[in-house]
């Protein structure tokens, strides 16, 4: 495929809607700083600086379709644990409307 078609099927990729089912993640990224190596193990001992987290599996793949300003329904669920909230929030920030069903 060549630049020029890629170019058209992005330009005809807005306003579509797009139906994505599969699992949602969340990619979490440890950011930091090697100072030494641990005596130990052979492993480096890391100062953390930064956290970040993103949305993974499909919801990585809902975000892209909302960047290309595609409208994206996305189908998956959102567990109530420790990855649950930053999960929600990366969805928020990236303009991702979801609706979390109650028990």
């Amino acid at each position: 495929m060549d630049r020029t078609r890629v170019e058209q099927i992005l330009n005809h990729f807005a306003g579509k809607t797009i139906l994505i089912l599969g699992d949602v993640m969340l990619d979490e990224f440890i950011w930091g700083k090697v100072r030494r190596i641990s005596p130990e193990a052979p492993v480096p001992v890391v100062e953390v600086t930064e956290e970040t987290y993103r949305l993974g599996g499909s919801g990585n793949v809902t975000a892209n379709v909302r960047a290309l300003e595609g409208r994206p329904i996305s189908i998956g669920t959102i567990g109530r644990d420790s990855a649950g909230d930053p999960l929600s929030a990366a969805a928020d920030c990236r303009g991702i409307e979801g609706e979390r069903l109650k028990r």
